[in-house]
C-alpha cells in the first residue's frame, strides 16, 4: 500500500472540487483541529460528494470562503441569508455563507480507523448534542480532561 503523500491544499482541493463538480465521492485525510473532538489531524479521513439537497443544522460540508480559504465544518444553522458554521471544537459561528461557496458535503468519517456515517452513534452526538452544547463546550472538554480524558496528554513523571 503507498504511504499517504502531504501535499498543499490550495493545489490539490481544487482538483478533488473538479472530481466532486463531476459526481465522484472524495477521500481526503483531515487537517487542523477545528473538528476535534470528532475528527482529529493526521488521523480521520472524510469522504465528500456534491451537495445533493440542501444543507441542514447538523450537516458537515466543505466550503470556500471569499479570500480563499477551504474549510470544512458543521452547519449550525441555515436561513434565507445563507448557511451558519462552527467547528466541533469551536466556539464562533461564521456565516452566512452563500450556497454557492458550499462545494462539498460530508457523506462518511473513517475516525479512529473505521467509517462511519449517520445512523452511527457518535455521529448523531456530534451533529445534535454536541451542537446544542456549543456553549458549554469549554467547560465540557477541561471536565474531560480532569476525569482522564486527556492524560494522555500530560507528562509522565
Amino acid at each position: 500500500m503507498p504511504s499517504p503523500r502531504i501535499v498543499d491544499i490550495h493545489a490539490y482541493l481544487p482538483v478533488l472540487m473538479e472530481l466532486v463538480e463531476q459526481g465522484e465521492s472524495v477521500t481526503l485525510t483531515i487537517t487542523g483541529s477545528s473538528m476535534t473532538p470528532f475528527l482529529v489531524h493526521g488521523r480521520d479521513q472524510i469522504r465528500f460528494q456534491k451537495p445533493d439537497r440542501p444543507l441542514r443544522r447538523g450537516d458537515m460540508a466543505f466550503f470556500r470562503r471569499r479570500n480563499g480559504d477551504y474549510v470544512m465544518h458543521r452547519v449550525c444553522r441555515a436561513d434565507p441569508t445563507g448557511y451558519y458554521f462552527v467547528g466541533d471544537g469551536q466556539q464562533i459561528i461564521e456565516g452566512p455563507i452563500a450556497p454557492d461557496q458550499v462545494f462539498g458535503l460530508i457523506t462518511q468519517v473513517c475516525r479512529k480507523g473505521r467509517w462511519i456515517g449517520p445512523g452511527d452513534f457518535w455521529w448523531d452526538f456530534f451533529a445534535g448534542a454536541w451542537l446544542t452544547l456549543r456553549p458549554c463546550r469549554p467547560f465540557l472538554r477541561k471536565l474531560y480532561s480532569l476525569i482522564g480524558g486527556g492524560s494522555h496528554h500530560r507528562k509522565q513523571e
